[in-house]
């Protein structure tokens, strides 16, 4: 630093103290051993979502054994397989039906990014349309990789805080229904073009 700057130093608005610690390590250790997944498979994705399930790799040691397929009653969104424009407006629909608080899984590189499907017709990545916690990447992951992806997001739970203002802050979409600029959309899907402005590279 260096003569004559000041140092100014910011203090957090949160303060935890024992009471509090104590409350969100309970909250968090219940919320992490009782998520209940809401699947969206669209892909070969979905194939490996639903071998994690099954008995081999056992997704009840989690308690995430009750598969639910009613948005209302989810808390973790698993987006398996790619995601089609045509099905963005129904996993945002889906997003905003699930109630806080709430935390979403992108699973394969097509969900992440659009993978090897980068096209017109495909989002290049679900982020642009819900708010993503964890990204499991592969093509497709095997099951392993997804209960890895699990395991992350247990450890994001396990660090919230019920004193943290902005946690569940998420971000709206646009007047056009989306997260990003179609003139954004533009560049990131060039040279194929994507299903906003339908434009090609000359």
């Amino acid at each position: 630093m260096g003569v004559g700057q000041e140092d100014h130093a910011v203090v957090s608005e949160i303060s935890p103290n024992w009471v509090t610690t104590k409350l969100d390590y309970l909250i968090n250790l219940a919320r992490t051993k009782s998520l209940w997944p809401m699947p969206f498979g669209t892909a070969c994705c979905a194939i490996e979502f639903m071998a994690t399930a099954a008995s081999r790799y056992d997704l009840a040691r989690f308690g995430m054994e009750r598969m639910s397929f009613s948005p209302r009653q989810a808390d973790v969104l698993i987006c398996a397989g790619r995601l089609p424009f045509k099905l963005a407006p129904v996993i945002r629909r889906i997003w905003d039906q699930m109630p806080q608080p709430k935390w979403a899984i992108s699973m394969g590189a097509c969900a992440s990014s659009g993978g090897i499907f980068d096209n017109y017709a495909m989002v290049q990545g679900i982020d642009t349309i819900i708010p993503v916690d964890v990204y499991v990447p592969g093509c497709p992951p095997r099951p392993e990789g997804l209960l890895y992806g699990i395991l992350m997001l247990h450890k994001k739970i396990t660090g919230e805080s019920l004193a943290d203002p902005g946690l569940r802050q998420e971000f709206t979409l646009r007047e056009d229904g989306l997260f990003l600029a179609p003139e954004r959309v533009d560049e990131l899907g060039e040279p194929f073009g994507n299903s906003v402005h339908q434009t090609r590279s000359g």
